[in-house]
């Protein structure tokens, strides 16, 4: 019974991983699948030949009173097709883990970083799929649930999707890319305004609904320069290219204060906001008073715009027509 050894010499040369290590995985695994073989001697150890590639099981012989006096060939009559596939087991694994070494050293310090790929397989309307990306050298995926819903690639399309984790699993190492996390945003506008990369301006917080709205804070220190405006660029030509990226995605780049109320109010943009109240510190809820005529625009569609608001600020925000404010009627009274 022999394996080829040429095969575990190439593997050698191409992946550096030595004969020696893949003949002792071999032995060992072989050892076991020995060990199920019925009448098996559990003392038994496996051989295999580091020239020819012959395998044996040496099990012990043993005098009348149990003392090791030799070994002799105990290989049982079928197992070459067993050994055969073990190795070819064995191998296939190196491999795997040797690809997996290799997207490892690729992609572990690129997580949370924005990639360029090429669509490798296509989602369709009518049914959401993982999407295979080829990343250079490797392939990574853009699962359905990472996806923005109303966005559609189609095979040969180039991408840039951030890179959200990378795993390994029993099938090798994974990269699994996202373009509907908040921070494929963040990274977005890091990359499209200088502010943001020399630390200038300060991308405080974000609240996304993937495809359909984003809210963004930005803060300064510098007093000569406009936080807001840094990031919208000279006729809104960085925030158009971000915006463009994400599909038409619209975006409301709102000042950071350090005010809560002050901030909660910007929030709400671009609805107009006469006054904010702090209900309640502990339980952070606050209401903001809009005039009658921005009810709807404050609240927004099925409300997405005072979600985002309160995502973003952290706050649970209760919106009031003008008409309907509660301090107002006080004075009234008074």
């Amino acid at each position: 019974m022999d394996i080829q050894m040429n095969e575990l010499r190439i593997v050698e040369s191409e992946l550096g991983i030595s004969v020696g290590v893949l003949v002792e995985a071999i032995e060992d695994a072989l050892l076991h699948a020995y060990q199920r073989v019925p009448g098996a001697i559990r003392e038994a150890r496996v051989e295999m030949d580091r020239t020819t590639g012959k395998v044996t099981v040496w099990a012990p012989e043993v005098d009348d009173e149990g003392n090791k006096i030799g070994e002799f060939d105990d290989t049982p009559g079928d197992f070459g097709r067993i050994a055969t596939a073990t190795a070819k087991s064995i191998i296939a694994q190196r491999l795997r883990d040797a690809e997996s070494d290799r997207v490892l050293g690729s992609f572990k310090g690129k997580q949370g970083e924005i990639v360029s790929g090429v669509v490798q397989q296509a989602s369709t309307r009518s049914e959401s799929r993982d999407i295979r990306v080829d990343v250079g050298e490797h392939e990574a995926v853009l699962r359905s649930e990472e996806q923005v819903p109303t966005e559609h690639f189609h095979h040969g399309d180039h991408i840039r999707a951030l890179v959200l984790d990378v795993t390994v699993t029993p099938r090798g190492a994974s990269v699994r890319l996202s373009r509907s996390h908040p921070d494929f945003v963040r990274r977005l506008f890091e990359q499209e305004v200088p502010e943001i990369q020399d630390g200038t301006v300060e991308l405080v917080a974000l609240a996304r609904e993937a495809g359909h709205r984003s809210k963004v804070a930005v803060w300064t220190a510098d007093a000569d320069l406009n936080a807001k405006g840094a990031c919208i660029g000279h006729n809104g030509q960085r925030v158009r290219a971000i915006t463009t990226e994400l599909n038409g995605e619209k975006i409301d780049i709102v000042d950071y204060d350090d005010d809560q109320a002050t901030f909660i109010a910007a929030s709400l943009s671009p609805a107009k906001v006469l006054r904010v109240d702090i209900l309640s510190r502990d339980q952070r809820q606050a209401r903001a008073i809009v005039p009658d005529e921005q009810t709807s625009l404050a609240i927004g569609k099925e409300a997405q715009n005072v979600r985002l608001a309160a995502k973003l600020t952290g706050w649970s925000i209760d919106i009031r027509k003008k008409s309907e404010d509660p301090l107002a009627e006080e004075e009234q009274e008074i």
